[in-house]
């Protein structure tokens, strides 16, 4: 993993994204059924079932094409993409997922908390910077703790992990790797990343969710950590390298942003 700060921040405002979240990398398999379709810094994962494939997360506006591309390069006509999990409702996740639901006809998956800034293509919450805008999403089936998403021979179970956004879902499931079923867990992110933990009159219970999501995410048991913003877990050097698995990797970068959390939640306390 990455030691030090996680913190993962939205670009200043006026200030150019970072290059690698709009920068494409060829397709790769990672494991079981699940191949990384997303660009070299925001991570899109495509889930191959008996029934059509699902896609969680589209990255930004500006890769919905990239998307695409490297969804049909691993085998799946875009038009078999039957669901979209959106993670949580910021432009550098969701931004592309209105023109992938337009060109796959998926159905469209989202925690119930993030419905409403997904439908008008904006950030949920208070934040210490800037919004970026992106196109509004239809959310088809909104999602509550311990839902499923079952496509074909494919199950996912939701866990709501609220605080970077109020409707921030992770998600788990278990694939086959060599002689036995490893468990793979999509975690929501955990960092602060611009949020007001002080005084957000729109989420003013911003600061027990991430708490409550420390908790949730840290009780989960996870082989294989695949999170929206690669670099998190090493997802791509990992997968080069062939060490995906690695059972201890989901406390670790929960145990690190709970320090970062703290850390940011002193500093804005102190601003005040």
């Amino acid at each position: 993993m990455l030691l030090g700060s996680l913190m993962v921040m939205p670009a200043a405002a006026g200030a150019p994204d970072p290059p690698e979240w709009t920068q494409p990398i060829a397709p790769f398999h990672l494991i079981g059924p699940i191949d990384y379709v997303g660009s070299k810094g925001i991570a899109a994962y495509l889930i191959h079932t008996s029934m059509g494939a699902i896609l969680i997360d589209g990255t930004m506006e500006a890769n919905a094409d990239m998307v695409r591309r490297n969804i049909e390069t691993m085998g799946v006509p875009i038009r078999e993409v039957k669901w979209i999990v959106v993670t949580h409702a910021h432009f550098d996740h969701a931004g592309a997922v209105a023109a992938l639901a337009k060109m796959s006809g998926a159905q469209v998956v989202a925690g119930a908390g993030d419905v409403e800034a997904l439908e008008r293509g904006g950030s949920p919450g208070e934040v210490l910077y800037t919004p970026t805008p992106y196109p509004p999403v239809h959310v088809d089936k909104p999602i509550h703790d311990h839902d499923w998403l079952v496509s074909g021979d494919r199950a996912l179970v939701a866990h709501s992990t609220p605080g970077h956004t109020p409707g921030c879902t992770s998600w788990a499931m278990f694939v086959p790797y060599e002689t036995r079923n490893v468990r793979v867990v999509f975690p929501c992110s955990v960092t602060v990343a611009g949020n007001r933990l002080v005084g957000n009159t729109t989420y003013p219970g911003i600061v027990a969710d991430f708490r409550k999501s420390f908790d949730t995410l840290g009780a989960l048991k996870a082989d294989v950590v695949l999170p929206a913003h690669p670099e998190i877990a090493d997802v791509i050097g990992r997968a080069q390298r062939g060490e995906l698995i690695d059972p201890a990797l989901l406390g670790q970068i929960v145990a690190q942003s709970r320090v970062d959390f703290e850390a940011e939640l002193q500093r804005q306390s102190k601003a005040k």
